[in-house]
């Protein structure tokens, strides 16, 4: 386990490596939730929030339970107490705070620390692949009651997670969407033609994978609505199913859940055109657009 650097890392992903580190070492010195609540004056619930990557970390609770836990080796200590020092540390989407609720905030943090996201989408381009008035015209559906500096604040957040596809150590990004994505003209036929536009460009990226679901293809029944899975570089970080809702989301990280999803991913990428049609398909939406 490494400290990963603020670019490719980000504090959710540190909270989840160290909290399951933690938890491992308590497993394994037979100390119960409840004991190493009492141990650093909290209660069994915060610890189990600890172990789970929900909380940010107090270093001197990290130091009473590295104490409780036997912990004698200086060097590990030194570097687990890092880590939770870097765990604590604002991502660069904090600041959009006022916009974001917590629960997208966990996604945004996990999204920026993967090394590879494979997205299924059946009403919207994703989010990382939206250009700025698509993105907009997103945002404002149904919420016309929005104030106009919200609107922008949570346009920017949406083109700023778009880093990962250029940074120096970029996301991997596997895209499935649904062809009547193509045909749903969100925004005006004009943007929407700038959206696919964007998106013909964005196929050039050699990180970058779009595939489309034609009509012609009955998909896979078990897909269900709109979910990603995300990979992370770490052995510590185990991948995770996101799927979300109006006003929540779920976070799947159980073996059974992410066997059933990475099948029903692969299914849908045999069943969708295959890359090379790719571009074919996005001219053609291009062409019915204007």
């Amino acid at each position: 386990m490494t400290v990963a650097g603020g670019d490719d890392g980000g504090p959710t992903a540190l909270r989840i490596m160290l909290g399951g580190h933690l938890r491992r070492m308590r497993e394994s010195a037979g100390i119960s939730r409840a004991d190493a609540g009492w141990q650093i004056r909290s209660s069994e619930s915060k610890v189990s929030r600890m172990e789970l990557g929900r909380v940010g970390f107090k270093e001197r609770d990290v130091a009473d339970l590295l104490k409780l836990y036997g912990l004698t080796d200086e060097r590990e200590k030194d570097r687990l107490m890092e880590l939770a020092r870097a765990a604590n540390n604002p991502g660069w989407w904090s600041r959009y705070g006022d916009v974001m609720p917590a629960w997208f905030s966990n996604y945004v943090g996990l999204e920026v620390a993967a090394k590879l996201i494979r997205t299924y989408e059946v009403l919207f381009v994703p989010g990382l692949l939206q250009t700025e008035n698509y993105a907009r015209a997103v945002v404002q559906l149904g919420k016309t009651y929005l104030p106009q500096e919200e609107i922008d604040q949570r346009v920017a957040l949406r083109v700023t997670r778009q880093q990962i596809l250029t940074r120096a150590n970029p996301v991997k990004l596997w895209v499935v969407i649904d062809e009547a994505v193509l045909h749903r003209p969100v925004g005006g036929r004009e943007a929407m033609c700038e959206q696919i536009e964007h998106l013909i460009k964005m196929t050039k990226l050699p990180n970058l994978t779009i595939q489309v679901m034609p009509f012609s293809s009955v998909g896979y029944p078990s897909a269900g609505g709109a979910f990603s899975i995300l990979r992370f570089p770490e052995g510590d970080l185990p991948d995770v199913v996101y799927i979300e809702h109006a006003a929540s989301a779920l976070y799947l990280d159980k073996v059974e859940d992410l066997d059933e999803y990475a099948a029903i991913m692969d299914a849908l990428s045999i069943a969708a055109a295959p890359v090379g049609e790719t571009q074919r398909l996005l001219l053609e939406a291009l062409e019915r657009m204007h």
